[in-house]
């Protein structure tokens, strides 16, 4: 008697595995190709240039976690908080598609020409 179920589990096992590698392979390549592997700015090879960030015109406010509680500091935090609210609160439509637009998002346009 030969082990028939065990050699068509390994034959299974390798199909499933290539179907695996080539599926993941066409995903890849099309997502490299669609150009929104430039979307993922989390990729350290794909963080904006420092040409590319806007300066801001106030710095970024941290609570210091050392020093006491003051009164003097709760009012230095509620103000920045307050900076902040105020600069959500001119955002027109926030829930439009405006900031997912691929100007905001800094994708540059497909030029229909390719030279």
């Amino acid at each position: 008697m030969t082990n028939k179920p065990s050699h068509n589990l390994a034959i299974l096992g390798l199909i499933s595995v290539a179907i695996a590698l080539t599926t993941t392979s066409i995903s890849i390549l099309i997502y490299h190709n669609s150009g929104d592997i430039y979307l993922d700015r989390s990729r350290p090879g794909f963080l904006p240039d420092e040409k590319e960030v806007e300066e801001e015109s106030r710095e970024d406010y941290s609570f210091s976690e050392t020093d006491p509680l003051s009164a003097e500091s709760l009012d230095d935090y509620l103000e920045h908080y307050q900076e902040t609210l105020n600069d959500l609160d001119k955002i027109e439509s926030p829930f439009n598609a405006g900031p997912l637009s691929d100007e905001a998002l800094g994708i540059p346009e497909k030029s229909e020409n390719p030279e």
